[in-house]
């Protein structure tokens, strides 16, 4: 499907009206594989309606929340869609969370229902026990109903499709939690739909139902849902779902050659592993048409050579959970893509960098970006005063990333606004520091943080992990590791202290935890 085949009906009000369109136009294409099993665009489109009949059974009327706390799988899909047509908010939740993270979930958004898995009940039912209400349990892979929790596979009604205004919540994903309390991120129908048509109305090489998404990334990520997942199937294309906690290079490589996959998006993390496999180059990825990066921000060495051997060119991006996905892309900026940008905007997108007082800077400096457009979140769930900060007066979304950009309008993430280290008046940028770790070629991957020091106020503090079989303190060591920085950045720069650790704090969707890094140091 493409923007112009888009009904009038489809264009405001629930956004499940889009994949219903697909349907229509692309009923008998595969839209679901998972490990054999598939589903077409049409049993999607029925099973999902059903569902939204059988929740509408169990007494959940729309603005309702239900919890998706379950890994890939096409059930995630069918409830997703299924509660969006029954007017309910999808609250996706990290199938590795526990009772604690839970616990508070289920308090911040008061849930009347919880989509899970069977192998996940046992910690389910813990957090169940600390709150004081009874939500609807629903289990995937349970056979019967029993002890109160409902099989997926019953819990279906008449179809059912339910209006929503273009400012209703659709899906309330939380942050990951990088700098402490995650926050409920209000993402309406109209944001949906948005970045939908922003996708719908870029120039396309492929027809909807060629296009072959592998979906590894997990699907509570806003990467892994709009982008991996949501995308490719309202265009009538198929996503075929994997586990993120079954993650392995080989096999992803190994699909990508059979399936003749033509979309991926991975992690750095991903990425490496493919790149260090014993067998990377012997796999035929050509088929892919789009392979980029959700998440951190990735060094242009691993982008280099996945492109050189893979012979398939890496276009990264940039957005938050707060703006339903890219903000920026360098696929199908007007001068092809440029390593080490974010690209230009996205159609829909308006983009400004400013300084600390609010004024718009030039070509080439820095200051914290600002976006807006139809697809930035409503607000933050149940925090009022989170959402006016997030926000200037003229409905400017503040990012919090530090940026910059060039005469021909791409864009550069420099760094973390809250990670920038101030140090005797020169600002420190970690991501620079990081970025020549991981050309070190003892050094696996690296964080730089700020630590308070009574002269500079502040300091760079470097955390290392070293490459596969190089030994810290015999293969390397730290003052080897300072004299690196001290020949090839400013001396002001240079990490003050280099640290050594195994592996480094990170959220589930692949962001470095500095926040722990940082509180290391503190009680040290």
């Amino acid at each position: 499907m493409d923007l112009a085949s888009v009904s009038e009906s489809a264009r405001e009000g629930n956004v499940a009206r889009l994949h219903d369109e697909t349907a229509r136009l692309h009923g008998d294409a595969q839209a679901i594989e998972y490990h054999g099993q598939t589903l077409t665009h049409d049993d999607l489109r029925a099973e999902s309606a059903r569902f939204a009949g059988g929740l509408a059974d169990l007494g959940l009327e729309p603005g309702d929340i239900m919890l998706q706390y379950l890994p890939n799988c096409p059930p995630y899909l069918i409830g997703a869609l299924g509660a969006f047509k029954a007017g309910v908010i999808v609250s996706p939740v990290n199938p590795q969370y526990r009772k604690r993270e839970l616990t508070y979930q289920l308090e911040d958004t008061e849930a009347a229902a919880v989509l899970t898995h069977e192998a996940l009940e046992p910690h389910l039912e813990e957090a169940l026990e600390a709150i004081d209400w009874d939500p609807i349990v629903i289990s995937v892979d349970s056979d019967t109903d029993d002890d109160g929790v409902h099989a997926f596979d019953n819990v279906r009604g008449e179809e059912r499709f339910v209006e929503r205004a273009d400012d209703d919540v659709a899906l309330l994903p939380y942050t990951s939690g990088t700098t402490g309390k995650p926050k409920g991120v209000q993402l309406t129908h109209r944001n949906f739909r948005a970045q939908t048509f922003s996708v719908l109305a870029q120039e396309q090489t492929l027809e909807g139902e060629a296009v072959k998404s592998l979906v590894w990334l997990p699907l509570y990520h806003i990467t892994g849902f709009t982008h991996t997942a949501w995308q490719p199937l309202v265009r009538g294309g198929s996503v075929y779902l994997r586990s993120a906690a079954n993650w392995d290079g080989d096999a992803a490589m190994a699909l990508i050659e059979e399936e003749g996959i033509t979309h991926y998006v991975g992690v750095t993390a991903m990425y490496v592993d493919m790149i260090n496999s014993d067998d990377f180059g012997e796999y035929d990825l050509t088929s892919l048409e789009s392979a980029g990066e959700g998440g951190a921000k990735m060094s242009v060495a691993v982008q280099e050579e996945f492109e050189e051997t893979a012979g398939v060119e890496m276009a990264e991006g940039y957005g938050l959970t707060e703006t339903n996905g890219a903000t920026h892309s360098q696929r199908n900026s007007t001068f092809g893509l440029r390593h080490g940008t974010i690209g230009q905007p996205t159609r829909m997108t308006e983009a400004k960098i400013v300084d600390s007082s609010g004024e718009t800077v030039g070509i080439g400096e820095e200051g914290e970006l600002l976006v807006r457009g139809p697809q930035v979140m409503k607000g933050y769930h149940g925090m009022p005063d989170a959402t006016d900060e997030a926000f200037t007066d003229d409905g400017w979304f503040r990012t919090g990333d530090i940026a910059r950009r060039d005469a021909d309008n791409y864009y550069e993430i420099v760094d973390r606004k809250k990670h920038m280290i101030n140090s005797a008046g020169y600002n420190i940028y970690p991501s620079e520091l990081e970025e020549l770790l991981a050309e070190h070629e003892a050094v696996a991957e690296g964080a730089v943080v700020g630590i308070t020091d009574e002269r500079r106020n502040e300091v760079p503090k470097a955390f290392v992990v070293t490459a596969p079989g190089v030994e810290p303190g015999e293969d390397i060591t730290a003052e080897e590791i300072t004299e690196y920085f001290l020949d090839n950045v400013a001396s002001y720069k240079h990490p003050r202290e280099v640290e050594f650790i195994e592996e480094l704090p990170r959220t589930t969707s692949g962001k470095i935890q500095k926040y722990k890094l940082e509180d290391g140091e503190d009680e040290s």
